[in-house]
């Protein structure tokens, strides 16, 4: 109560002037559709501007949002209950019956090119008990219902039930029940947001600072850097790596940063029975057959990447190799499975082995989406073309980069996936699991990976109620990823935000940045 009071107090000796702040983001948003594509700065959009009925606090701990209590009934259904009095923007009520409408919709919204249906695994029906509870049922146990409500934005079915993509982009079925309300939207430009005065408030009792929010998207490290030493924005996200030590020692900026949730990794075309895009035997003749289902193909390029040179170098240490896509410490992590050994030697041979009459690839990746990540396929390419295998990095902007992917246009690409939930599934669900519409699995499946043995644990992990006998389940998955190289790992990231002096940033292992959660510095 007390910080609450104190932080109030901070609130009221602020001009209006200074109750305006700007935010210079490092990725644009593809859509306010906040179920259209499960991507991290749509979903930071979406925080700012609808409620969910879990959240996460800055360690990805659950935490409650618009439901105030949930509980399991047996071993098939869990119970929410609503905080009281909720309303949307435009002052309806926001009742059970619009969230059992935002669980219909997740997995049926039109042209999605990865959407959120991973996250109703296990969902048998929803049933409305009154305007205030509602019940899941379940397909037996799922005790990941709660984590995965928090990634779930509830939307209004007054506004949106006839609604596209389009009419959320237009402002017209963008009513939420966040902290902001939309003011305007320019795509590749700007999202501009006003205070919303019925917001039921942060789980933590800490008001929204600001009566206005501008979210400017500047996807050139450069210039987000510049625009913050010249007062242009107030914080910055995703800042480069290079830049930290510079913004840290400079006291009219106070710089934060966190292990992350996220892993930049490689992935591979499954799909192509023929050679992939870009592929070619070493004298660039056609391939017969694709090799990257080959494990002895993938194992080569995963040994002959020294990944410790590119956290060090690439990344000015603000990364962490690995051969996982979760961090230490979180659920699922398994703490003895080391970073792939770098063996360029041992890669050479192997390949040898697979292919006698070598490789030539092309590898794609953005140039505006993850910190370096241009220069990190970059450095990849040195280092496979090094065993032998001549590569070419096609870099594109995100725009252009996410919509060719999400079409499986690319043979190999870099990519990055944010577990928010702190939970291993997340990725296998997601990514990996065979794609599945009846179970919701491989939402964001592309490449058309698929391992009975991998789909067998992750039905078994999602139905365990243990926590233990979970995490093992999960972490079993981890070593069979890591043994097939499913998906090639290179690193974890170290998030990172910079503040201009007088103001806060409290930095998030899910890297979302979220315009309320700035604060004025004590």
């Amino acid at each position: 109560m007390r910080a609450t009071i104190a932080m109030l107090g901070a609130l009221a000796a602020l001009p209006a002037a200074a109750q305006q702040l700007t935010i210079g983001a490092g990725a644009p948003i593809t859509s306010l559709d906040p179920h259209f594509y499960n991507a991290s700065p749509n979903t930071s959009m979406a925080m700012n501007l609808f409620g969910f009925l879990t959240t996460r606090d800055a360690q990805a701990r659950l935490k409650p949002d618009l439901a105030e209590s949930w509980a399991p009934i047996g071993e098939e259904a869990w119970e929410f209950t609503l905080r009281p009095n909720l309303t949307w923007t435009d002052g309806r009520p926001l009742t059970a019956d619009d969230v059992a409408f935002t669980l219909a919709r997740v997995p049926n919204v039109p042209n999605s090119p990865g959407g959120f249906q991973g996250n109703l695994v296990g969902i048998a029906g929803v049933e409305v008990v009154d305007a205030r509870r509602l019940r899941i049922r379940t397909q037996g146990p799922a005790p990941l219902v709660p984590t995965n409500m928090a990634s779930l934005a509830v939307i209004a079915r007054h506004a949106a039930e006839a609604a596209s993509t389009a009419d959320f982009n237009s402002g017209k079925a963008a009513i939420g029940a966040g902290p902001f309300r939309l003011v305007s939207y320019t795509p590749g430009e700007r999202v501009v947001l006003a205070r919303n005065p019925a917001w039921h408030g942060a789980f933590d009792g800490k008001p929204n600072p600001w009566q206005q929010a501008t979210v400017r998207f500047i996807t050139n490290d450069a210039a987000r850097t510049a625009a913050l030493l010249a007062g242009d924005i107030d914080v910055m996200d995703q800042v480069p790596s290079a830049d930290v030590p510079r913004l840290a020692a400079d006291p009219r900026v106070a710089v934060s940063k966190i292990t992350g949730l996220r892993v930049i990794y490689l992935t591979f075309d499954y799909k192509s029975d023929g050679a992939p895009a870009g592929f070619t035997d070493g004298q660039g003749r056609p391939l017969a057959a694709n090799p990257l289902r080959d494990v002895r193909v993938r194992r080569a390029l995963s040994m002959a990447i020294n990944r410790a040179a590119i956290a060090d170098r690439i990344m000015a240490g603000l990364a962490t190799p690995t051969a996982q896509w979760l961090p230490p410490g979180a659920f699922g992590n398994d703490p003895d499975l080391p970073a792939p050994a770098f063996d360029p030697e041992g890669a050479k041979k192997l390949l040898a082995e697979a292919l006698p009459q070598g490789l030539r690839l092309t590898l794609h990746t953005p140039n505006d989406r993850y910190p370096n990540d241009a220069q990190t396929a970059q450095a990849v390419a040195q280092f496979w073309t090094r065993i032998g295998v001549a590569t070419q990095v096609e870099a594109l902007p995100w725009a252009t980069y996410s919509t060719r992917a999400n079409r499986n246009e690319f043979g190999i690409h870099l990519i990055g996936w944010g577990s928010t939930t702190g939970e291993a599934s997340s990725f296998l669900v997601n990514i990996l699991a065979t794609a599945s519409r009846e179970r919701r699995w491989g939402a964001v499946n592309r490449a058309g990976h698929s391992d009975p043995v991998l789909d067998e644990l992750v039905a078994r992990g999602v139905s365990t109620l243990d926590d233990e006998q979970r995490e093992g389940i999960w972490r079993t998955a981890v070593r069979r990823v890591a043994d097939q190289v499913s998906m090639l790992p290179l690193h974890q990231i170290t998030n990172s935000w910079a503040a201009r002096k007088g103001l806060s940033y409290e930095a998030r292992a899910d890297e979302r940045t979220l315009a309320y959660r700035v604060f004025p510095a004590n």
